[in-house]
Formats: structure tokens, C-alpha cells, sequence
């Protein structure tokens, strides 16, 4: 809102300063700043206000060092992150551009889901909160929006070079910008690492049958689109098992994202670093800078011991963000990667379930990989500090996303 009232000022009475508003890093720098002062200033009252309604954990007794001094700690704490992202996004952003309403629409929509499932925990004594068809009919209802939405609207694009033929001379007239030569188009291309110039595109998933089918592409498109959102987030619930490990794990994650965004969104760099360019993109720092900002916030409350946890309320939401804007800049493939502990405390619950299962109607009796999954309460079980777990998980974290960056370059 504050870039079309500065905006106005700017041409209608060339305000001094009002054109620094014009400048996706100014309102990245302002988006931080408040949503990390809101986070940390306000955080202390939603806790209280939480505390007040008697939203506090209830703890199962898995047999976990310090487990039973969590009970009572207050959940539903995504609440902070999630107004902390919200307020300067509509502050500081341009709020009609689509890959900010995207992600206004994800943040609330996973929100909702996530709060009506604490709420019928704590609120309702529903132990098993909303049931899981209802969460996961959630997420595809997401998924279908971004994706019908990435497919079909018009201002959804990429740039790319115009294609000549060995027929067409392109003369150059001296102070000819380089842009004449590119143009905006629909296309489903995406950025995979370790393949040829690092691009897929989804459409050559049909049109190899017929070149006529491009058209049809969504059919392909929409349901990667509906298994990544779904597969994120619920692999986000399952990190927020200890203090700090989701949100720190997370904000390493998002901010690994906003510098493809801030690259992807801007034709200098993506050309001269040669990335694909996403007109329009580079809108969605400000968006990442609010929700880094929540998220550091959060962490100030969050860390051991931890005066709050985020719940379902942040868990679901963070996993939906995180999937939407790497489906939103072309980097959902590099998900495995930069997302690594989430595939790590996913697909250790996935192998223990399923190692157990099968010894069990083997041998008769379930035997287990880890000593508790998801892997991080392994690690508390072999007698390692909660802290000591997270602060390596997190360097873990920056490890991968280093080696995210890196395979853009590796073709």
C-alpha cells in the first residue's frame, strides 16, 4: 500500500525520498525490519494472549530428556509468523502483482488449515485435531490454485532470446538495447540441476506424442504442482519436533530462495549468471524478506527452552510458502537439495514405518531402523542436547543450500 501512496507522491509532487520506493531492495530492507521488530515486540503479547486461552501443549511421554517441562508450553505460535509475513507484505509490496497474491493466498490457506487443526486439539480436546483426509484435501485445493494460476494467467512468463533461423540476420544498430532480441512467453520450462543447460520442460511431456497437445500440458502440470505443495508441507510438520529446528532450518531455506528470486527477477544478473529470467519475480524478496524476518522473530521465542511452538498453525504454512516459491521462481527440483532435512526427517519416518512393517510380517516381530523418528528425536534418544541437534541441523541446512546455489552452474 505504502509503494502506490509513494508512487503517487513521487509523480505528483516529486516528493524527495519517494522514489526510493521504487527499489525492490529499499522495501525488502523496510519489509525485514518491521516484520522482525512486530515479531519480537508483539510476539511477547500472543504468547501471553495464548497462554490466557490455555493453548498450551500437551505432551506425549515418549521417553525424550526434557520432555515433560514442555507441557503447557504454549502452541499455536504460527499465528506470529504469519502476521508478521502478512503486515508488510501489504505495507511494502505491490499487492496486484500475481506471484505476491499467490503467496498472500498460500499464507492464509495454509494458515486456516492449520489452525483449525490446533484449534480442535486444544479448543475441542480432539486429540487428533482435523482429520488427515481434511488437511490433505487442503493442500490439493492449494495446489490446483497455483497451479492453474502458474499455467494459465498471462502475466505468469519468461523471457527468453527470440529464435532465428539460418534464414534471419539480425543487425545490431550501435546503442541497441539487448532486450529488442528477448520477449515474454507462456512456457513450463524449470530449472532441474545436473542436466543439459539445467532446464526441463514440462510440455515436452506431451508434445512429443503431438506438438498440438502443449495446450494440454496442465494435465501434467497441475498434479507435480498439487504433490510438491502437499509433500513440503507436511514435511515441514514433521521437522517441528524440537525448538528451533522448523523455523531456523526454514529461514536458511527461504533466503536461499530469495536470492533466486532477487537473480531470476532481474535481467542484468539472470543474464550476465545466465538464469533463467521470470519477469515480475523479483516482487517476491519483499515477501521472502517479511517472512525471514517472522521467522528470525519467531526464533527469539522459539529456541531452547522454548517459550512458544508455532503448531500446526506455522508448520503447514511454512511448508506451503517454502513450495510455492520454489514452484513461483523455477526451482521446485532443487527442493531434494535445499530442502534436504526436510527430505531427511521425512524419509526417515517413511523408512522406519515401512522397515517395521515389513520385519513384522516377516519375523513376527517390528523391528525399527532408528532408535524414534523422525530422525531428530533419533538423536535425543542416543542422549545428544536438543540445542546441540538443531544448531547442526542448521549448519546442515546452509551446507545444502550452498550446494543449491552451486548446481545452477553445474551443466
Amino acid at each position: 500500500m505504502l509503494y502506490y501512496l509513494f508512487k503517487y507522491l513521487q509523480e505528483a509532487y516529486n516528493l524527495p525520498g519517494a522514489s526510493l520506493f521504487q527499489y525492490i531492495t529499499f522495501r525488502a530492507a523496510l519489509a525485514i525490519i518491521f516484520s522482525l521488530a512486530f515479531s519480537t515486540i508483539f510476539g511477547q503479547r500472543i504468547i501471553r494472549f495464548l497462554q490466557k486461552k490455555q493453548m498450551g501443549e500437551t505432551i506425549r511421554d515418549l521417553g525424550l530428556e526434557g520432555q515433560a517441562q514442555k507441557a503447557g508450553t504454549p502452541t499455536m505460535g504460527g499465528i506470529i509468523i504469519i502476521l508478521g509475513t502478512l503486515i508488510p507484505v501489504l505495507l511494502f509490496s505491490k499487492v496486484d502483482n500475481i506471484y505476491i497474491i499467490l503467496l498472500i493466498i498460500t499464507t492464509v490457506w495454509m494458515g486456516l488449515i492449520g489452525f483449525l487443526d490446533d484449534y480442535k486439539k486444544k479448543m475441542e480436546k480432539n486429540k487428533d485435531g482435523l482429520a488427515g483426509k481434511y488437511k490433505v484435501i487442503g493442500q490439493v485445493g492449494l495446489g490446483i490454485i497455483v497451479g492453474t494460476t502458474m499455467f494459465f494467467h498471462s502475466d505468469v512468463t519468461i523471457k527468453e532470446e527470440l529464435a532465428t533461423t539460418t534464414d534471419t540476420v539480425v543487425q545490431v544498430t550501435p546503442g541497441q538495447e539487448a532486450e529488442e532480441f528477448t520477449k515474454e512467453q507462456k512456457s513450463l520450462k524449470t530449472t532441474i540441476p545436473f542436466a543439459k543447460n539445467n532446464e526441463l520442460d514440462y510440455a515436452k511431456l506431451v508434445t512429443w506424442i503431438n506438438p498440438d497437445y502443449a495446450k494440454y500440458a496442465w494435465i501434467i502440470f497441475i498434479p507435480i504442482v498439487i504433490l510438491i505443495v502437499t509433500a513440503v508441507s507436511n514435511a515441514a510438520n514433521l521437522t517441528d519436533g524440537i525448538d528451533g529446528l522448523a523455523a531456523g532450518t526454514s529461514a536458511i531455506a527461504v533466503l536461499t530462495l530469495g536470492v533466486f528470486a532477487f537473480v531470476s527477477g532481474n535481467i542484468i544478473f539472470s543474464d550476465y549468471l545466465n538464469v533463467m529470467y521470470i519477469p515480475r519475480s523479483g516482487e517476491m524478496v519483499i515477501f521472502i524478506a517479511a517472512f525471514v524476518g517472522a521467522l528470525i522473530g519467531f526464533l527469539w521465542y522459539n529456541t531452547y527452552p522454548a517459550q512458544v511452538f508455532m503448531g500446526d498453525t506455522g508448520s503447514l504454512t511454512i511448508g506451503g510458502i517454502i513450495a510455492v516459491l520454489a514452484i513461483a521462481t523455477r526451482k521446485e527440483w532443487l527442493i531434494p537439495i535445499l530442502g534436504g532435512i526436510f527430505v531427511m526427517e521425512n524419509l526417515s519416518v517413511v523408512l522406519q514405518v515401512g522397515y517395521f512393517k515389513y520385519t513384522k510380517k516377516k519375523f513376527g516381530e517390528g523391528r525399527r531402523i532408528f532408535l524414534m523418528s523422525p530422525i531428530h528425536h533419533h538423536y535425543q534418544k542416543k542422549g545428544i542436547h536438543e540445542s546441540k541437534i538443531v544448531t547442526r541441523f542448521w549448519i546442515v541446512g546452509i551446507l545444502l543450500a550452498i550446494l543449491a546455489v552451486v548446481t545452477l552452474k553445474i551443466r
